[in-house]
């Protein structure tokens, strides 16, 4: 039976949605084709219709799923709100794309990086372009600072068994954040 384009489309972002939510909550590795399928109710054999190979799969999910982290919030109040809670913390196959994938990335293929790299890329632009007050080289300074901090402190309070330390490492994250914002907003 033929699919239509449509089914095509909504089938491919299916995939690219669970692929992206078992990628981000065990790592590239552990994650086979046929349970990213399985996941996304349709059968092995589709796969090639949508994906050359399992890298292309990964390459392809990065970008998906950095483009909708770019739909987050652009005030920085409102970021860090949604991205600095135990909640986002404790379920990475649901949250951040770069927190749970930058490492796994270093060791998969060019395109997969270049991918993982447009998305830091746009994070940076657009809490720069958050950015109200400094020069340009300050604002940019900012948001790197404001991103590294936001990732990192997510990377290690993902990496704590302990709830407590976890949630005061983005406490305290995001209090110093707040001291160093340039935006104006704080």
């Amino acid at each position: 039976m033929r699919v239509s384009r449509e089914q095509m489309t909504a089938n491919r972002s299916r995939i690219l949605d669970e692929a992206g939510r078992l990628f981000r909550a065990r790592g590239f590795d552990a994650v086979s084709v046929a349970e990213v399928m399985h996941a996304a109710g349709l059968t092995h054999g589709g796969f090639y219709g949508h994906f050359k190979s399992k890298d292309d799969l990964i390459t392809q999910t990065l970008a998906h799923g950095l483009a909708k982290a770019a739909e987050a919030p652009t005030d920085l109040n409102a970021y860090l709100d949604a991205y600095m809670t135990l909640q986002h913390c404790r379920t990475p196959a649901e949250g951040c794309c770069i927190a749970g994938l930058a490492a796994e990335t270093l060791r998969q293929t060019p395109e997969a990086r270049a991918e993982m790299t447009h998305g830091i890329v746009a994070q940076i632009t657009r809490l720069d372009d958050a950015q109200a007050e400094g020069t340009p080289t300050e604002r940019r300074r900012a948001a790197i600072g404001t991103w590294a901090a936001m990732v990192g402190a997510m990377v290690l309070a993902r990496a704590s068994q302990d709830d407590t330390l976890s949630e005061e490492i983005l406490t305290q994250t995001r209090v110093w954040i707040e001291t160093h914002d340039t935006s104006g907003q704080n």
